[in-house]
């Protein structure tokens, strides 16, 4: 019997990637700022150091990265149950 190793599927010299974890702790943070860049940008507001322009455009960011957040979580959370669910 011959046993032939397995190559992976990556161009020589390829950087390493990064892993799941790093990955998803930047996007926990982008997401963390987004929502305080917003709650900062409504007390500017509030307090009469800010526009209202600034406040509303900030908080659409953050509600549209959340959003964006949510959606890929749960594309995920369905791919990994899909899979889960395969018969094998």
């Amino acid at each position: 019997m011959r046993v032939e190793p397995i190559v992976p599927d990556a161009p020589p010299g390829s950087p390493e990637k990064d892993d799941g974890v790093a990955a998803f702790t930047r996007a926990l943070d982008a997401i963390g700022t987004a929502l305080a860049d917003a709650t900062r940008a409504e007390d500017a507001f509030a307090y009469g150091r800010g526009t209202l322009e600034a406040a509303v455009y900030e908080r659409a960011q953050a509600d549209v990265t959340l959003s964006v957040a949510t959606a890929t979580a749960q594309r995920i959370a369905q791919a990994v149950g899909s899979v889960l669910n395969m018969q094998v």
